[in-house]
């Protein structure tokens, strides 16, 4: 287990209570409250290493691949009984996460996935496990199927796969069926984000946002508004698009040129019109910072030539 630094944190003692599965220890700490005085903490933590999770789903026969399990945890508090319907997990041990989901759903599940998604991490416990849990998706289809699945007989599991409707598996959410917390996430981001909706077309999205508007052409304001919109191309590009400004052109283009201060004639003949040739080759405008006149035209343009115009980044459909 790792411990990171934090000057209001001194753990003073370490006891180990168990090693009978993972690692139990009890935690006794110094933390410095924000009044600046200081107090003694106990806490036992959990450490049975890191996981990952990943929901199997098909776009065209709209299902998603589950499994159901014993779960004694569950059992002892309350689950009758005692099974869980659950996204393929498993620990990590010594391997990365996408070498883990890859060798963990092919044993519980039988799929051998070609290509997977990752979407984020989170700590499912932090009140007592130190488990952080890699989200992944990925798409199946029946030629995937290489075995039954069902786990790992030395291992002592015998796992049930359930290949269900994904309305179904969201109103057994509703209906409080599915009872997992990390399916439960898994199944609402399939739904918050589409993903069995057709599949979308990455498009090329040209950035307009203020160059030298309200800068008095100060090179240091120039440069905050090109890192702005830098900044805003990458998250374009993070969410499957393919992002450009019309700087990337302009700017070597007029120095090759033989430009020499902003706004002299050569500026003028390649800046904007060689950003209004580059639209004719995008599918898209995003509209990005504050006021700015060489962008607003680029609105224009584009709206005229029948692109799509994005006004908040939000409002761009991520492709996976």
């Amino acid at each position: 287990m790792n411990i990171c630094t934090n000057p209001r944190v001194e753990i003073m003692a370490e006891t180990v209570l168990s090693t009978n599965w993972y690692l139990l220890k009890k935690i006794t700490f110094s933390y410095q409250n924000n009044n600046g005085t200081w107090e003694t903490q106990e806490r036992e933590v959990y450490d049975r290493g890191n996981g990952a999770v990943i929901l199997l789903y098909n776009r065209e026969k709209q299902t998603v691949i589950l499994t159901r399990q014993f779960r004694m945890p569950t059992y002892v508090n309350g689950n009758d009984t005692g099974m869980l319907i659950e996204a393929c997990a498993g620990l990590l041990d010594s391997d990365s996460p996408e070498e883990c989901i890859r060798r963990e759903t092919e044993e519980e599940t039988g799929y051998k996935i070609t290509s997977v998604q990752k979407l984020g991490e989170a700590y499912m416990s932090p009140g007592s496990v130190t488990e952080l849990l890699h989200f992944f998706v990925a798409e199946y289809d029946s030629h995937m199927r290489v075995n039954e699945g069902g786990g790992v007989t030395e291992e002592q599991e015998h796992i049930e796969v359930l290949e269900l409707p994904f309305a179904e598996a969201l109103d057994m959410v509703k209906q409080g069926q599915i009872r997992d917390a990390k399916t439960i996430m898994l199944l609402q981001y399939a739904q918050i984000y589409q993903l069995f909706q057709p599949a979308r077309i990455a498009e090329h999205i040209l950035i307009a946002g203020p160059y030298r508007s309200n800068t008095g052409d100060d090179p240091l304001l120039i440069e905050k508004n090109m890192r702005y919109m830098n900044e805003a191309a990458l998250r374009v590009y993070e969410m499957g698009h393919m992002p450009v400004l019309g700087e990337w052109y302009a700017l070597p283009l007029m120095d090759t040129a033989g430009s020499r201060t902003i706004g002299d004639v050569v500026y003028d003949r390649i800046f904007h019109p060689s950003a209004v040739r580059l639209l004719s080759h995008c599918d898209a405008v995003l509209r990005v910072g504050g006021p700015s006149a060489g962008a607003d035209e680029m609105v224009r343009v584009a709206a005229e030539k029948g692109k799509t115009v994005y006004r908040n980044i939000n409002e761009i459909p991520i492709i996976f």
